[in-house]
């Protein structure tokens, strides 16, 4: 048989585990309500009003109850390169009573036109990419000038550890520290200061005791500038009169 697994040639498959948990009660509301939210806050002002909104590797669309409340998008998009994901926000919309406009792709060549998206919400699915620099340039593709890139990642720190290599699948030798995330971000061209960023210090993203000496009160969590990054939020703009890219 030649069916087409994935939409991508370079698709990283997730565990059984890490599927399960894409699914889950605490991914939707302690990583995704949570990033989606704190997304929202490192705007300057007000985002688009009735935006057309992309969620870059929708997954099972656990995303689009929170993007759909928080955002109220004129037009929700998805997309992603597992077919049986795709499925599965297919149903996660009907549930919901959502338009969700879904294409199977690869981020590295989006399905979708330039300059037609106003919001695309990349969460948790950039440290996924083997090609990242390419899937960035077509973010900034679709993305209209003056559009926003809403960029939720998990870091080297956090993803190269062993409970997350054991129970989790990424291509490893594309992961990039907080620094790193945001050069890459600024070199293709995106715009954002230092409200625009955040560096959550979450339970979940620190697998060498998950915050417990913090949540029984034994320690008080290190500022930002000593401690090592974990997560990484950004709210970057493509300007709105946008210089040829170099890549």
């Amino acid at each position: 048989m030649s069916e087409q697994r994935f939409f991508s040639d370079t698709y990283v498959e997730e565990t059984r585990f890490g599927f399960w948990f894409l699914r889950s009660h605490t991914w939707q509301h302690h990583v995704l309500r949570v990033a989606i939210n704190d997304l929202r806050r490192l705007f300057d002002g007000e985002p688009p009003q009735a935006p057309v909104l992309l969620d870059v590797g929708c997954g099972q669309g656990r995303s689009f109850k929170h993007l759909a409340q928080v955002f109220k998008p004129g037009k929700l998009l998805g997309t992603d390169a597992d077919p049986h994901s795709l499925e599965l926000s297919k149903a996660e919309a009907v549930n919901l009573g959502l338009s969700v406009d879904l294409r199977g792709s690869d981020c590295a060549a989006l399905d979708f036109p330039d300059a037609s998206v106003d919001l695309l919400f990349c969460h948790q699915t950039f440290h996924h990419l083997v090609e990242q620099e390419k899937a960035l340039a077509e973010f900034w593709r679709v993305l209209k000038p003056g559009g926003y890139l809403l960029f939720a990642e998990s870091t080297e720190a956090y993803i190269d550890t062993w409970v997350i290599r054991w129970l989790f699948r990424h291509p490893m030798h594309v992961q990039k520290s907080a620094a790193g995330y945001l050069q890459t971000l600024r070199k293709q061209g995106f715009e954002f200061t230092d409200r625009n960023v955040s560096y959550p210090y979450l339970w979940w993203s620190r697998s060498s005791d998950f915050g417990l000496l913090e949540r029984f009160g034994l320690r008080k969590p290190p500022p930002v500038g000593q401690r090592e990054e974990t997560l990484v939020n950004v709210v970057a703009r493509k300007p709105l009169n946008p210089e040829p890219s170099d890549s």
